[in-house]
């Protein structure tokens, strides 16, 4: 089985990714942040690094999603092929961060993957106002996203609402504002119950 969090910057995809694999004893597929090489960069220099960037992330879960569906496992995945596509790339592009050329390259790119990859059994989308999303943004406290405007994320959030309205697999939609799914067990227990419901009429 093959489950996936979906949400914009500090929404919680990480953190919950990793409670619901340790409670279901699913493996975790993360996000690469840590060794992606062009973070850093693209936050300084958004217009140079945009297209390095979404071809480095598109890269990274096209092998994930492989990896996902050979192995055979149930495995939850921190964030999908499909957000990078609809939604950092043509964000990027309108702000005028992303060339034409450039873009039409990535989406050429990005349609001959999807007509390789499946998606996944179930999508859980992580709904959060703006002002949450900054406040979970500075708490953990990464340099390389001091420089995220709220129009940013704004214009992000938007588009995930946008992707989500038009989605057509199993979804659980979870608003996380006024949930602390780290220290109150109960919160959690909301979003598992929520998702049991759904997983049992997977089969």
């Amino acid at each position: 089985m093959h489950i996936a969090i979906a949400g914009n910057i500090g929404a919680g995809k990480t953190t919950l990714t990793k409670l619901l694999a340790k409670h279901y004893k699913w493996e975790a597929q993360l996000e690469d942040v840590v060794d992606n090489p062009y973070l850093d960069d693209f936050y300084n220099q958004m217009e140079r690094w945009s297209f390095n960037l979404q071809v480095y992330f598109l890269n990274s879960r096209f092998r994930q999603v492989l990896q996902i569906r050979q192995s055979g496992k149930d495995i939850i995945q921190d964030r999908t092929i499909y957000e990078d596509a609809h939604i950092f790339a043509p964000n990027l592009h309108a702000m005028g961060l992303m060339t034409n050329r450039d873009f039409e390259n990535y989406k050429s790119l990005f349609d001959l993957m999807e007509s390789l990859v499946k998606g996944p059994d179930l999508l859980i989308y992580l709904r959060s106002s703006i002002p949450n999303l900054v406040s979970q943004i500075h708490k953990r406290g990464r340099d390389y996203e001091n420089s995220i405007s709220i129009d940013y994320l704004s214009r992000l959030n938007e588009r995930y609402e946008a992707w989500i309205h038009d989605y057509k697999g199993k979804l659980v939609i979870i608003d996380v504002d006024n949930l602390n799914f780290v220290d109150k067990p109960e919160d959690l227990g909301i979003v598992i119950n929520t998702i049991d419901a759904e997983i049992h009429g997977l089969f």
